[in-house]
């Protein structure tokens, strides 16, 4: 076992950054209303459409923006909150405000045209429909003079031709 000199000025320097760590988490926070918002979202995916649900409490329908940009959805906005002026007394204040942008990209095909968006208390749903499904195409092979205009494939079977000895 080794033998530790006690240094009195290592005890203080610990306690020191206590106390600094301490009054950082008071007075280092971020002043009101500076503090970056992230809404919720949720995205559901049914048959036809995919959902988005963004929870944008306090905010105004007119502060709120999408768009759709080369199958990259953004909904953009921005949250204000108003706090009355007090003299004297502490006011604590949580709720973040500022701006905001969220992107989602986009199965590829989707008609920017036919997404819809409701707002109601709150909530912002945004309808997405699902583009359809690439159906494949048949390509008709032209051939020379006199012949059918395209071969086609055909899926009845020959029986082989019997052997001859």
């Amino acid at each position: 076992m080794a033998i530790v000199r006690w240094d009195p000025s290592r005890e203080i320097n610990s306690l020191q950054q206590q106390v600094n760590q301490v009054f950082s988490t008071f007075f280092d926070a971020p002043a009101t209303g500076s503090a970056r918002w992230i809404p919720s979202v949720d995205l559901v995916e049914r048959d036809d459409a995919f959902v988005l649900v963004a929870d944008l409490p306090g905010v105004a329908p007119d502060d709120v923006s999408i768009e759709v940009e080369r199958d990259v959805l953004t909904l953009s906005g921005r949250r204000e909150i108003r706090h009355e002026a007090q003299k004297g007394g502490y006011v604590r204040a949580e709720r973040a405000a500022g701006a905001f942008r969220r992107q989602l990209t986009l199965p590829e095909g989707v008609d920017a045209d036919q997404i819809e968006a409701h707002f109601e208390q709150g909530v912002l749903e945004v309808r997405i429909p699902k583009p359809e499904a690439v159906k494949p195409r048949k390509v008709a092979i032209q051939v020379g003079a006199g012949a059918p205009d395209a071969i086609e494939a055909s899926s009845e079977q020959r029986e082989p031709e019997p052997a001859t000895a």
